[in-house]
């Protein structure tokens, strides 16, 4: 077994830090928000759950993300769970598409005026009550006020940098 450990280096451990996240599976998802009316989405794999009671939900989002501004500005937000098939959403999200247009593909509708995408295979629409910052990103925490499921449990996950099924 090939091991190697990161001591000492900053820019080392952040190259270990990288290299082991890459063997981290994640569901990939659209981070949604809606301010002064303008829509934004964004992909995203770092999303988790906070508690179950309440029902609440965190996302990261980096400063230089154009959904930052209205998050921090205190925008709800959405979180939509993309279904395996979804994976040109993620790609116009992810920056190959800018601004509103990323709306173009797949069908969107709102909850509580928070953009969804309605054939996710699940959207969780939160409140956003508080924010964490550190390093370049900024946490919004959140209690859940809707979720919307649909169809079949197949997501698209992301892993060692490429896009791909659960099995």
């Amino acid at each position: 077994m090939n091991a190697s450990v990161a001591i000492g280096e900053a820019s080392d451990l952040a190259e270990q830090t990288k290299e082991a996240l890459r063997r981290l599976a994640k569901a990939v998802v659209v981070i949604t928000a809606r301010r002064e009316g303008r829509s934004y989405a964004m992909a995203a794999t770092a999303v988790n759950e906070l508690s179950m009671a309440p029902p609440s939900m965190l996302v990261c989002v980096h400063r230089s993300a154009s959904i930052h501004s209205p998050l921090a500005a205190g925008a709800d937000f959405g979180i939509n769970i993309l279904h395996c098939d979804q994976e040109s959403i993620s790609r116009a999200c992810s920056g190959a598409t800018k601004g509103e247009a990323r709306f173009a593909q797949g069908a969107w509708g709102a909850i509580h005026g928070t953009p969804i995408l309605l054939d996710a295979q699940a959207s969780i629409v939160c409140k956003n009550e508080a924010r964490v910052s550190y390093g370049t990103h900024e946490v919004f925490l959140g209690p859940v006020t809707a979720v919307r499921l649909h169809g079949e449990v197949m997501p698209l996950v992301y892993l060692d940098g490429r896009y791909t099924r659960a099995m």
